[in-house]
């Protein structure tokens, strides 16, 4: 078998793509084919060592987390998945290395497949989606009638979310870079500005602010919500964890593995609800310089860079990401 992985924690030059051997799943786990892996910035900052904490110092250590595929082999105590069934999900943090022609995963974070959605389309979702999901009906509270403004509504997590808030009945507003203004509202979401805009255009309006590249400043987020309203930042640092315990609005959050919040996310995108574009598909062969250009440059942008493991079946997923 192959999959990407290093020997050390570093930059893009650290990966290599290697033969393993892999592991026999053990209780509550199975083994996948994989057939398509997504890319996530948490697998770089994962490879550069910013969550060694997490992650530990064992090499060679695989890379990727999303990923979809067909269920090889169980270990015991697994009920929910049998051999041979179509699955997406995510690996855990210390057991990453979905960017492989096999993965172990846990069993309870992966969900069936539905027909509806391509390999590719699948394992764009497991990350941006939970997260989303999560961030906005779990933590967020966001109710119909309510107002969310998502910092980087374009990516994959913002987009996820403004979606999400939308068909829940809430209005979206948002930031993005200024030459995707009209893509934004063409979203719904409204009103849309560039990074870098003053708050006080529009301050006290918003229940919910939930900044995903984790940009925002304290100060600006207070500006634009309402008394009362909840302010959730996705990336992690050490002084933003000392800032989350204190006493206020201010939130950090991670999305965690739940098969039930999984499936929802699964069926929203197969019902046409939930659209994450895919901008790129790499083969596992070709993905090292692929990963390495998004890593640095941010591209390909407007969508997700996925990796295929295997020999997909299925058609190609349409342009926008959406079901076939």
């Amino acid at each position: 078998m192959k999959r990407l992985q290093y020997h050390r924690y570093g930059g893009p030059e650290v990966l290599r793509l290697e033969d393993f051997e892999p592991a026999r799943p053990g209780r509550g786990e199975i083994l996948v084919r994989v057939k398509a892996a997504a890319a996530n910035a948490m697998d770089w900052k994962m490879r550069n060592g910013e969550m060694r904490l997490m992650t530990g110092r064992s090499f060679p250590r695989g890379i990727g987390n999303d990923f979809s595929g067909v269920v090889a082999a169980v270990g015991a105590g697994v009920t929910r998945v049998r051999v041979g069934d179509a699955v997406l999900g995510g690996t855990s943090l210390k057991g990453a290395g979905a960017f492989a022609e096999m993965v172990i995963a846990d069993e309870k974070a992966v969900v069936r497949k539905p027909a509806e959605l391509s390999f590719e389309q699948a394992a764009a979702l497991p990350v941006v989606g939970i997260t989303a999901f999560q961030a906005v009906l779990g933590r967020g509270k966001l109710r119909a009638g309510q107002a969310v403004f998502v910092n980087g509504c374009l990516g994959g997590v913002g987009r996820a979310a403004a979606q999400i808030a939308l068909m829940s009945g809430a209005s979206v507003g948002g930031s993005c870079r200024a030459t995707a203004v009209d893509e934004a509202r063409e979203l719904g979401i409204t009103p849309v500005v560039e990074f870098g805009f003053d708050p006080a255009r529009l301050e006290g309006r918003f229940d919910l602010v939930l900044d995903t590249p984790g940009t925002l400043s304290a100060t600006a987020a207070r500006t634009l919500l309402k008394p009362g309203g909840r302010i959730l930042d996705i990336v992690p640092t050490p002084s933003k964890l000392v800032r989350s315990a204190l006493p206020g609005p201010y939130r950090l959050m991670m999305g965690r593995p739940s098969p039930e919040d999984l499936d929802e996310v699964a069926h929203l995108a197969a019902r046409g609800q939930l659209r994450i574009p895919i901008a790129r598909t790499v083969s596992l062969a070709a993905a090292i310089p692929a990963l390495s250009e998004l890593e640095r440059h941010g591209t390909p942008k407007g969508g997700k860079l996925i990796i295929t493991a295997a020999d997909v079946d299925e058609p190609r997923p349409r342009a926008d990401g959406g079901p076939q």
